[in-house]
C-alpha cells in the first residue's frame, strides 16, 4: 500500500475480511493460506482483526493473484460488510460509503476515507484516502452502482483522475464518477 498510515491501532471487522474470502472462491485455500500468514486465522465474521494484518494480506494476493482479485475482493464488500441504515440509492451509497467504513473500522488510527462530492444528477467525485489498493475501491464503486443501479442508468463510467494513484504514492486517488 503507497499510503502511509497509523494504523497500528485500528481494527477491521471480520464481517468485512470474509469479502476477501468470498471474492477468492477458486482459491480459498490460498486466500486462507495468505490470512493465516498473517494472524488471520481462523477468520471468524464476528472478531475484529488489526488492521496492518488486512493490509499485508490484500498487498500479498496482488502480488500473488493480481489486481483482478482484489477487484473482486471489492466486488464482494457491499455484501459482507455493515452499512448504515438509509441507504436505497446510488448516490445514498455514496453519500455513506465514508460511514459505511467507519463502521467496519475501528480505533484511534489514521485510516483516511471516502470523500464523495456531487457534481450533477449523474456525475460526482470521489476521493479515496484510504490505505486500501485502488483496484479494491474501483470494485467496491462498481459493485455499489450494481446493487443500486441508477432508474435510467445504462451504464457506470470510472475514470482515474490524473493526479495521482495511492499505488505509485500518491495520498488519494480521485475518481470521476458518470451514470
Amino acid at each position: 500500500m503507497a499510503r502511509s498510515t497509523r494504523s497500528d491501532q485500528v481494527e477491521v471487522y471480520g464481517r468485512s475480511v470474509q469479502a476477501l474470502l468470498n471474492a477468492m472462491e477458486f482459491f480459498e485455500f490460498k486466500a486462507h493460506r495468505v490470512l493465516a500468514a498473517h494472524g488471520i486465522e481462523p477468520l471468524e465474521p464476528e472478531k475484529w482483526y488489526p488492521l496492518p494484518s488486512v493490509l499485508d494480506s490484500f498487498e500479498d494476493i496482488l502480488k500473488q493473484v493480481g489486481p483482478h482479485t482484489t477487484r473482486a475482493i471489492g466486488h464482494a464488500v457491499p455484501e459482507n460488510a455493515v452499512f448504515p441504515p438509509g441507504i436505497h440509492s446510488f448516490t445514498s451509497a455514496l453519500a455513506g460509503l465514508d460511514a459505511a467504513y467507519r463502521l467496519n473500522h475501528r480505533g484511534t488510527g489514521d485510516i483516511g476515507g471516502y470523500h464523495y462530492h456531487p457534481e450533477t444528477e449523474r456525475t460526482a467525485r470521489m476521493v479515496c484516502d484510504n490505505p486500501y489498493p485502488c483496484e479494491f475501491d474501483l470494485g467496491l464503486l462498481e459493485a455499489l452502482y450494481k446493487r443500486f443501479k441508477p432508474k435510467g442508468s445504462i451504464l457506470l463510467r470510472i475514470e482515474h483522475d490524473g493526479s495521482g494513484c495511492r499505488s505509485t504514492g500518491a495520498e488519494a486517488c480521485t475518481y470521476q464518477l458518470k451514470w
